[in-house]
């Protein structure tokens, strides 16, 4: 595992800088200057960088922000990019650095960390739901606008915001040294959860969204997503916008009754991944 450490320096901010043209290619646009990276971190915000054999491999940036409640303005850390190298993926890197950030900003005083990601992205859900114990109901339709990076370019720019909340014992027994075992299919199929619908199969391998979904009525509900979109989206362009307008529905309408994602589970026997939506505070026993 590669060192996980506090990037500071401007020859360190350039790295960072160059590294974001590695992770997503095609827009330069895109990408935030080592100057601003700079000014942010003299500014309270955190860059972490994982290095392997001297080389940059990973990094994380985030930065101060505020949230507006009924009692008024309060901090929260905005975590605005985490990106791993090709060869070093699903190697736990991004797991490591999102522990280094969840241990930095506690001992900042804030207690909560918000961030984006792309919901049919099934390796970050596995990611930021499973893995991080963070939560989500707030859908973002076409957030970023028009992107233009290699692996954004050509659909709406829909987004989760989750919410993780680091002082939580549901956060910090998902970071613990002994995290809760991992949930599969069968476990919330034993717990009567309701299937919102059922994806037709294609003879290409991929999954095509039904035409509509059942309204949420029990405690937890199952919403599927395609286990490989970047594919999906690279091979049947047409396909990837069709999921990406039906899951925009289907989660604006749990999010508005009440339900809020808690939960991933990828089913490696079948090759399918499930969203878990939960009503309210109810939970799967004591295990989530």
């Amino acid at each position: 595992m590669p060192t996980i450490r506090i990037l500071e320096t401007p020859d360190e901010m350039s790295a960072v800088e160059e590294l974001q043209r590695r992770v997503w290619p095609g827009s330069e646009t895109d990408v935030v200057p080592a100057h601003m990276l700079i000014t942010a971190i003299h500014a309270g915000g955190l860059i972490l960088g994982a290095i392997e054999g001297g080389e940059l491999i990973g990094f994380l940036f985030g930065f101060p922000g505020l949230e507006f409640v009924p009692d008024g303005p309060r901090a929260k850390h905005c975590s605005h990019m985490l990106g791993v190298l090709e060869p070093h993926r699903d190697s736990g890197i991004g797991f490591e650095l999102k522990r280094a950030q969840w241990q930095t900003i506690r001992n900042q005083g804030l207690d909560h960390i918000t961030w984006t990601f792309d919901p049919l992205l099934s390796r970050n859900a596995h990611l930021n739901i499973a893995r991080l114990g963070a939560v989500c109901n707030t859908y973002l339709p076409a957030y970023y606008g028009d992107m233009r990076d290699g692996l954004n370019a050509g659909l709406p720019s829909d987004r989760f915001q989750v919410d993780w909340w680091i002082r939580t014992r549901r956060v910090e027994r998902r970071l613990s040294q002994q995290p809760r075992g991992t949930l599969n299919l069968t476990h919330f199929e034993d717990a009567e959860t309701q299937s919102l619908y059922a994806p037709l199969p294609l003879a290409n391998g991929f999954i095509k969204p039904p035409l509509r979904f059942a309204q949420p009525g029990g405690r937890l509900a199952l919403a599927e997503i395609p286990s490989d979109f970047m594919k999906m989206k690279a091979e049947d362009f047409t396909l990837a916008r069709d999921w990406r307008l039906f899951s925009r529905e289907v989660f604006d309408a749990n999010f508005r009754a009440g339900y809020l994602v808690t939960d991933f589970v990828y089913d490696r026997a079948g090759n399918r991944s499930f969203y878990i939506l939960t009503d309210g505070e109810a939970t799967l026993g004591n295990v989530l």
